[in-house]
C-alpha cells in the first residue's frame, strides 16, 4: 500500500528532475476507494462525455481514467452511472479536470475520484474528444500509460512505477 506522502520523501530525486510530478492542490475526492494507482488512459473532451462512456465500457485492467475537460464549469463529466460502470469494468477510478455529479452516488462506488468541482448538469452527448493525448493541466503533464498515484493527500504522476 503506498501513500503519496511516503512516494514523495521517498523519490525526492524524481521530484527534482520531473520523472514524479506532483498536481497542485485542491481536489476534491470521491468514492469509497481512498487510495488508487495505476497506468493513465488519457481523454481531452469539450463538455461531451460520449468517450467517457465508451472508455469505461471497457475492460480497466487497473487503469485509471483521466480527464481534461478543460476546468469547464458548465457541465459534469462523471456522474454515479459511470462511476458503476468504471467500477464493475474493473477501472481504479479517475481524474476529472473539470467537474462531476451524484455525489453520493460516486461515494457508494469501489472507484476513486479526484475533481474539481461539483456541478449538477450532466454534459451533451456527441460523440467530441480525443483519446490517449498527452495532456497538461494542475502543474503536471500526463501521457498515456504514466502512472496516477492518488490518495487524499494529493495524487502524483510518474513516469515509471514507485516502491515506497
Amino acid at each position: 500500500m503506498f501513500a503519496t506522502t511516503d512516494l514523495c520523501d521517498a523519490h525526492e530525486d524524481r521530484l527534482a528532475d520531473g520523472r514524479l510530478q506532483l498536481a497542485a492542490p485542491g481536489w476534491l475526492g470521491f468514492g469509497s476507494v481512498i487510495r488508487f494507482s495505476g497506468p493513465a488512459v488519457t481523454l481531452r473532451l469539450p463538455d461531451d462525455n460520449s468517450l467517457v462512456r465508451a472508455t469505461l465500457e471497457q475492460p480497466g485492467q487497473g487503469r485509471v481514467l483521466v480527464i481534461d475537460g478543460g476546468a469547464s464549469l458548465r457541465c459534469a463529466l462523471v456522474g454515479g452511472n459511470l462511476a458503476k460502470l468504471g467500477q464493475d469494468n474493473g477501472w481504479r477510478g479517475s481524474i476529472v479536470n473539470g467537474g462531476v455529479r451524484d455525489a453520493d452516488e460516486l461515494d457508494a462506488c469501489s472507484f476513486g475520484v479526484r475533481a474539481l468541482h461539483l456541478v449538477p448538469r450532466r454534459s451533451a452527448k456527441r460523440g467530441l474528444g480525443e483519446r490517449d493525448v498527452v495532456l497538461s493541466f494542475a502543474g503536471v503533464i500526463i501521457t498515456p500509460g504514466a502512472i496516477i498515484y492518488a490518495d487524499r493527500d494529493g495524487w502524483l504522476v510518474s513516469d515509471q512505477p514507485l516502491a515506497p
